[in-house]
């Protein structure tokens, strides 16, 4: 292990100690403290915040995308707290942040897991279920996700959970396929039940805000059904009654899933809707729901969401598109939620949470 220091985040006051060899994000996680992240990457700009105390110099970034932190804005002071390593005492200010999450962080733990069923969900998306052999708990908030490590490599990758804690021992993953992807050609063509996997979680902010009671509106895409389905499965169960649609965009009809749970839900979540749309629906597809982009659907369908929080998951164009569009509908940037679901690699990814 490396040196040691001080790092203060405002505006909240909250102060941690860190090692060199870990960034800041990380072990910010092991002390229970809760940073706003999404890709743990250097992708999706979730952790981006700013230096007020510290020399630039002394702060390392491992490998990121620009595209998260252009050059003019680390010159100007800003940083990704999962890239960087301190490598003296520092004070960041933060510049997403939620006091309800950071305070409410969970310990990461390691695990092992053995492979229940590996289905399609989709033509091109897996239905991958798990069941926790050691240790016998990893606590973890409906929407978050676990990094799962490629067997004999040195990699790993993150998948949101669909589950329920306490529900059952099983751990549910909606993961998408990629074409010559290091996890997508493990799980397509390797993966056998009684497989045992090595797993370390939880991560990720995309949680419902408890002390919130405000009308919702989900927005997902592809692998981004799995997160909403968890979190919507905990409304259920619990009981909350908030008022909520979620809107799921697919190309064609053999892209949607979970649609018969989904419309359960209907019943059990009271004042809940279920809107599929389709942008490209096939010649033979049988459908008279909505059709077009996602986005133009909710815009379509809420013509003014003042007063909603959002929560939005999927991959990152459809984010950006929406968190755009509900901005203009009338939902505060601090209501809105979301977790980008960036690929691992070179810009064309692979495998994403």
């Amino acid at each position: 292990m490396g040196n040691k220091h001080r790092v203060r985040f405002e505006p909240v006051g909250i102060e941690i100690e860190v090692d060199e060899e870990q960034n800041i994000l990380r072990a910010a996680a092991e002390q229970g403290v809760q940073l706003m992240h999404g890709c743990k990457e250097g992708q999706c700009a979730a952790c981006k915040s700013f230096v007020l105390e510290g020399d630039m110099d002394n702060i390392e970034l491992d490998k990121y995308s620009t595209f998260a932190l252009p050059d003019s804005e680390r010159e100007e002071g800003q940083t990704l707290l999962c890239r960087a390593h301190a490598y003296e005492d520092l004070v960041i200010e933060l510049l997403q942040y939620d006091e309800e999450i950071i305070r409410s962080g969970l310990p990461i733990s390691k695990g092992v897991a053995e492979v229940v069923s590996n289905e399609p969900a989709t033509h091109d998306m897996r239905h991958l279920v798990l069941k926790l052999i050691e240790p016998e708990e990893i606590k973890f908030f409906p929407g978050q996700y676990l990094d799962i490590s490629v067997p004999n490599t040195d990699e790993h990758r993150s998948f949101s959970m669909a589950h329920v804690p306490g529900r059952d021992a099983h751990w549910e993953f909606v993961i998408k396929i990629y074409p010559d992807g290091l996890f997508s050609d493990f799980l397509a063509s390797k993966v056998q039940v009684g497989d045992r996997l090595d797993v370390e979680g939880p991560f990720g902010t995309f949680t419902l805000r408890e002390s919130r009671t405000s009308p919702i509106v989900f927005v997902g895409g592809g692998a981004g059904m799995a997160p909403v389905l968890g979190l919507l499965r905990a409304m259920a169960d619990r009981g909350v009654d908030r008022k909520a649609v979620f809107y799921y965009g697919a190309r064609a009809k053999r892209d949607l899933c979970f649609e018969e749970e989904l419309r359960s839900l209907e019943s059990r979540i009271p004042g809940f809707r279920y809107v599929p749309a389709l942008s490209e629906p096939a010649g033979d597809d049988e459908w008279d729901g909505e059709v077009g982009l996602i986005t133009d659907v909710v815009e379509r369908c809420e013509p003014d969401l003042k007063g909603r929080d959002a929560y939005v998951c999927g991959p990152p164009p459809m984010v950006d598109a929406a968190l755009a569009k509900l901005t203009a509908l009338g939902v505060l940037e601090q209501n809105i939620f979301y977790d980008k679901f960036t690929t691992t690699g070179e810009p064309e990814g692979e495998d994403g949470p």
